[in-house]
């Protein structure tokens, strides 16, 4: 069976290998797309790769054909039972391709649980792009922030996968959205191609105070999510790549009545209703790029190296 594994910690190989058993009460599930996301490169670069559960079948995110004909999205996330109705409250949660393989293959054995039913209306590629960022930026919009059509949103970081997400999905949902973005050109694309209704550059000023800022950034971008929000605005952050910590001015956040959010990547009922959404809005991820199964690791290397705008495909079969 041909896949993307990771072999060792920082060494992948894309070849031939062993069809993979299922456990009980697990599906097979022949794959037809699957999408890169920042946890996939980074496992490929020995982040997070534990070593006594490798070789291991890199991919969380999918869409394939289950055993009984149907066509599935693959939920990405592994929970016990009694989280079922939200995995993400589960401590002990993991991402497939922990110690269980992944979706960047021809055929993959995943949780009845974990197969959500495909909208006819979707194509296998955008699909396949719905799991990990679109998920989390649809619990940041609409279950953490309770949007209301016309409010103003602000978006932290533009061209990556979250923002991306969140751009396309709060204009389809009636809002005005505007990007941060450190990079002008993507600030300008992610106005020309993805919707936003202006872009701003990270150091500037804001023409008047937003609703809601949507923060998948962190660190140093954190103070100013919270600056750009009007007296009783939501900050909802979802995100620390921009950095673990974040210096918090208080008596702001409580004379401002400023409510702060987390927010997480979402539940299998939250993937129904994002793949639902967004053929009924008529809206699907952007590719960024298209890859045969057998060019995985440039695949990889094209999600890792920062030049993509949007999400990265990979076809499966």
């Amino acid at each position: 069976m041909l896949g993307i594994r990771l072999t060792t910690a920082r060494t992948v190989e894309v070849g031939e290998g062993s069809e993979p058993v299922g456990l009980d009460g697990w599906v097979r599930v022949r794959m037809k797309s699957a999408s890169v996301n920042a946890s996939d490169f980074a496992m490929a670069a020995g982040y997070r790769a534990d070593s006594s559960r490798l070789p291991t079948v890199l991919g969380s995110d999918g869409a394939g054909i289950a055993e009984d004909r149907t066509e599935v999205l693959v939920y990405p996330i592994l929970a016990a039972p009694e989280f079922a109705a939200d995995p993400m409250l589960d401590p002990g949660l993991r991402m497939l391709s922990q110690g269980v393989d992944g979706t960047f293959a021809e055929t993959v054995w995943l949780p009845r649980a974990n197969l959500v039913a495909k909208p006819a209306g979707l194509d296998w590629d955008a699909a396949a792009g719905l799991g990990t960022a679109w998920l989390t930026a649809y619990r940041m919009l609409f279950t953490r922030a309770r949007v209301v059509p016309g409010e103003t949103v602000l978006v932290q970081g533009a061209g990556g996968g979250v923002p991306s997400a969140l751009v396309q999905l709060g204009k389809a949902a009636g809002l005005r959205v505007w990007v941060v973005a450190r990079d002008p050109e993507r600030g300008e694309r992610a106005v020309r191609e993805l919707g936003a209704d202006a872009a701003f550059p990270s150091d500037g000023a804001l023409p008047e105070a937003v609703d809601v800022v949507l923060d998948a950034v962190g660190g140093a971008t954190f103070q100013h999510s919270l600056s750009a929000l009007r007296p009783g605005g939501r900050l909802v952050t979802a995100g620390a790549a921009g950095g673990a910590l974040a210096q918090v001015d208080l008596p702001s956040l409580f004379t401002r009545s400023l409510s702060v959010l987390g927010s997480a990547m979402g539940s299998p009922a939250e993937l129904a209703q994002l793949a639902d959404f967004c053929v009924t809005a008529g809206i699907s991820p952007r590719i960024d790029s298209v890859w045969p199964l057998a060019d995985g690791q440039r695949a990889l290397d094209r999600a890792a190296g920062g030049a993509a705008f949007g999400k990265v495909v990979i076809r499966c079969g």
